[in-house]
C-alpha cells in the first residue's frame, strides 16, 4: 500500500515497511524494502520449522540479517487470539484476524482514521456478524497496543496529511471494476444490451464475476465451455444486435484468433478484452507483462486489421472500455482491448463521474428493405450495415468466406477479394481520423529526448520523467493510448526530438513497431521479470543515455 499527502502515480518502488507475518514472507520481500526500514515480524510464526522451510540455516532474527533495519518483533497471532477472546468464532477465523490487528498498528504508526475500516468490515461481513465482530477487535487491539507498548525508541508515529483532490465522490477501484463499469455505459450510450461471453482463465476471470451482477441493466453473462466458444458465442449476440464483449489473456487470445478473424470478415462490432500475463504459453499466469502488442495487431491469419487501445491506469479502464464499445458499433468491427495483470488487480481512488458528460453514440440498425444490401457502406466510415436477423425484406448471409463487395454473396473473384481486403483496411486506418491526436503527457513538444509508453508504465515513466525535469534534464513523456492505428500527429511529433526512449515489459514489440511505421531511431528498454518498472531504474536510465 502506498499513501501520501499528493497524487501518487505508482505503487512505489520500495516499501518503508514490511510486515513478516512467517520466516518465509521475510525471505522473499526483504530485498524489496528500503534501506534502514522497518520491520515487523510476527513471532508467533517464526519457530524452528518454519524457519528452517523458508530455507535459512540460521535464524534471522539471530544472526543479523536485520541489523540494518529498525525491528519490531510481537507475538500477533498470540495477541490476536487475545483480543477475540470471547467472541464466538473458530481458532482458524480468529487467527485469520492477525492482518487487521497489524492494520491496527499500522493506523497507529500513521496516524490513520480506523473508522473507514471498520464501516467496510461490518458491510463485508453483514451476514457474518461475528467475524466483523473479531475482526474489528483485532485492528482496535492492535491500534491499542500501539499506544501502550514500549516499543523501541526510534519507533515513532508519522502524520501524513491529506492530498490536494477535486471535490466529488471518490471510491477505490481495480482495473476490473472500472472496465466493467465501461463496457456498460458504452453499452448504454450505443443503446445497446452487453452479451458477454468467456472462459475462465487468470488474470481475465474477476470481469465475468463482475458482469454477472449486472443483470439488471440488461448484461447477459455466459461461461463457456472453452475459449472458442465464448468468442463465437459473442460473435453472434452481435449478429442477433447485442454488444457482443469477450475477454481472455494471452493463451485464451491465441485460441480466439481464428474467430477474431471471422469477426474481422464479417465486420461484426465485438470488444476483446485481454488482460495481459507472462508469456509464452502458460508462462507466469499471475504475473504482469506486456507482450501481447504484435498478437493483438498482427495475431491472425491473413490480413485481418482491427484497432487496439490499451489502458494506463485503473480508472483508464473505464474510459478505454467505452472508446472500445463506441469504436466497435460505429466501425462495425472488433476491437481489442489491451489491459495487463497489474491494472487489473491495481487499486486506485477514483472520483465517480457524471455519465451524463459523455456523449452518446446511438446504433443505426439498418431497416428498409429498399436498395438494401449487407455491404452498403456509410461513406465516411466504411462500416457496412447492420441489419438485425429476422427484419423483413433484410435477410442476407455472413460467414468466414469473402463475400461480393456489391451483393454479400459468396464470391471467390480475385479482384473481388483484394477490393474488400483493401476496404477493410482503409476503414480500420480510417479511426485514426476520429480519435484525438497524440498529446505530450509531461515537458515540451521538441527537445533532447522523449520517453515513449503504453500501458501500466504509465505511472513509473511519468514520476522518472518528473524528477529528470525537476533536475534539470531536457525530457518528456509520450503516452499512447491508441496503439492501431496510430495517432495521425505521432510521426511528426516524435520527429521533434533528439532520442527516443521507450521501456516495455517485453522485448521490445512497441520500438519495432515506431521504427516500422515512422523510420525513427527509437531506442528500446526492457524488462520482463513480470513486475513494474521502478521509477528509480528509469529515472537512472534516462539520464545515462541522455549523457551518451
Amino acid at each position: 500500500m502506498n499513501f501520501a499527502s499528493h497524487a501518487i502515480k505508482t505503487p512505489g518502488d520500495a516499501p518503508d515497511v514490511l510486515v513478516a507475518m512467517n520466516p518465509a514472507a521475510l525471505k522473499v520481500h526483504l530485498k524489496d524494502l528500503v534501506a534502514g526500514g522497518t520491520v515487523i515480524i510476527n513471532l508467533g510464526a517464526f519457530n524452528d520449522r518454519n524457519i528452517e522451510k523458508a530455507g535459512y540455516s540460521e535464524n534471522p532474527l539471530e544472526d543479523g540479517t536485520l541489523d540494518s533495519y529498525r525491528l519490531i518483533q510481537i507475538d500477533i497471532s498470540k495477541l490476536t487470539l487475545a483480543a477475540v477472546e470471547g467472541i464466538e468464532v473458530t481458532q482458524k477465523e480468529a487467527l485469520r484476524a492477525k492482518n487487521l490487528w497489524t492494520l491496527g498498528l499500522m493506523c497507529w504508526m500513521y496516524n490513520r482514521d480506523r473508522q473507514p475500516t471498520i464501516d467496510w468490515l461490518n458491510q463485508r461481513f453483514a451476514k457474518l456478524p461475528k467475524i466483523a465482530e473479531a475482526n474489528i477487535a483485532a485492528l482496535n487491539a492492535g491500534h491499542v497496543f500501539g499506544e501502550t507498548a514500549e516499543l523501541p525508541s526510534e519507533i515513532s508515529t508519522y502524520i501524513v496529511p491529506k492530498a490536494k483532490v477535486e471535490p466529488g465522490i471518490y471510491r477505490a477501484v481495480t482495473g476490473i471494476e472500472t472496465t466493467s463499469w465501461g463496457l456498460l455505459v458504452g453499452a448504454q450510450k450505443a443503446g445497446l444490451n452487453i452479451f458477454f461471453g468467456s472462459y475462465p482463465i487468470t488474470p481475465a476471470s474477476p470481469l465475468l464475476h463482475t458482469l454477472s451482477n449486472f443483470k439488471q441493466y440488461g448484461v447477459v453473462t455466459f461461461q463457456a465451455e472453452d475459449e472458442i466458444s465464448a468468442i463465437c458465442s459473442a460473435i453472434g449476440a452481435s449478429y442477433a444486435g447485442s454488444v457482443g464483449i469477450t475477454s481472455s489473456s494471452g493463451p485464451g487470445i491465441a485460441l480466439k484468433s481464428e474467430a477474431l478473424g471471422l469477426a474481422v470478415v464479417t465486420e461484426l462490432p465485438l470488444v476483446i478484452v485481454n488482460f495481459q500475463r507472462g508469456g509464452p504459453s502458460t508462462g507466469l499466469p499471475t504475473k504482469t507483462e506486456q507482450s501481447d502488442l504484435y498478437q493483438a495487431i498482427f495475431g491472425r491469419n491473413g490480413d485481418t486489421p482491427l484497432p487496439v487501445i490499451s489502458a494506463s491506469t485503473a480508472s483508464d479502464c473505464y474510459e478505454c472500455a467505452i472508446e472500445s464499445v463506441r469504436i466497435a458499433t460505429k466501425y462495425m468491427t472488433p476491437v481489442m482491448f489491451l489491459c495487463e495483470g497489474f491494472l487489473a488487480n491495481a487499486a486506485e481512488p477514483w472520483k465517480l463521474p457524471d455519465t451524463d458528460d459523455i456523449d452518446p453514440f446511438p446504433v443505426e440498425f439498418a431497416t428498409s428493405s429498399k436498395d438494401f444490401h449487407p455491404y452498403l457502406r456509410n461513406e465516411k466510415t466504411l462500416a457496412r450495415n447492420w441489419a438485425i436477423p429476422g427484419s423483413p425484406g433484410l435477410e442476407h448471409r455472413i460467414g468466414g468466406i469473402e463475400k461480393d463487395y456489391d451483393s454479400g454473396n459468396i464470391s471467390y473473384d480475385a479482384d473481388n477479394h483484394h477490393k474488400m481486403t483493401k476496404v477493410r483496411a482503409k476503414k480500420t486506418l480510417n479511426i485514426a481520423n476520429d480519435i484525438p491526436e497524440q498529446e505530450v503527457s509531461c515537458g515540451n513538444t521538441k527537445g533532447k529526448m522523449v520517453v515513449v509508453g503504453w500501458g501500466s508504465t504509465y505511472g513509473a515513466i511519468q514520476q522518472a520523467t518528473l524528477r529528470c525535469r525537476d533536475a534539470g534534464l531536457d525530457v518528456s513523456h509520450i503516452h499512447i493510448r491508441h496503439l492501431w492505428p496510430l495517432p495521425k500527429n505521432l510521426g511528426e511529433l516524435l520527429g521533434g526530438f533528439e532520442k527516443i526512449l521507450v521501456p516495455e515489459m517485453n522485448n521490445g514489440q512497441l520500438v519495432t513497431l515506431l521504427r516500422s511505421e515512422y523510420l525513427v531511431p527509437a531506442e528500446s528498454l526492457t524488462q520482463i521479470t513480470g513486475q513494474p518498472f521502478k521509477v528509480a531504474d528509469l529515472e537512472k536510465e534516462i539520464q545515462n543515455r541522455l549523457e551518451d
